[in-house]
């Protein structure tokens, strides 16, 4: 029995971590993309390139992270959970586009011009849109793949 113990709480014990981590640089991300309508012109291409770091290092690590160690969770417990949160990996795709052409037209601006700034507006709207929908399907594969499995977890440990 104690071995269970300690085997659980080596498999899901650091998975919490790691995802309170993956939350804390999503929240980051916010911050940073709410902050640039009061960005002055002269920091507008250094703080762009931050945040275009900060976004490709938020997806890679949802991708190669965060996501696989939720569905190993999800595929341990064999509860239906793993089925139900492959649904949502199609709908997470297209926010990763949105996110990948974002960085790909705004990562190097360099000295922007009027129309480049008002077009950066524009896209900063629909990479926002996006952002809210991926969060949103986020919280859910945290939600079946984590967060409904804690209490075995708990019990395990």
């Amino acid at each position: 029995m104690l071995e269970k113990c300690k085997t659980a709480r080596e498999r899901w014990g650091g998975v919490s971590e790691i995802i309170d981590g993956w939350l804390e640089q999503r929240q980051k991300l916010i911050s940073q993309f709410v902050s640039f309508p009061s960005i002055e012109i002269s920091l507008l291409e250094d703080r762009l390139s931050a945040f275009c770091t900060d976004l490709m290092d938020y997806l890679s690590s949802g991708h190669f992270e965060v996501y696989e160690q939720l569905l190993r969770e999800g595929s341990e417990f064999n509860d239906g959970s793993l089925e139900e949160a492959q649904k949502l990996f199609p709908l997470i795709q297209p926010t990763t586009d949105a996110a990948l052409d974002f960085n790909d037209d705004y990562a190097t601006l360099n000295s922007p011009t009027v129309q480049q700034i008002r077009e950066l507006t524009f896209q900063l709207s629909k990479l926002g849109e996006s952002l809210e929908e991926r969060f949103s399907l986020e919280d859910r594969l945290i939600e079946i793949l984590h967060t409904a499995h804690r209490d075995q977890v708990l019990e395990e440990v």
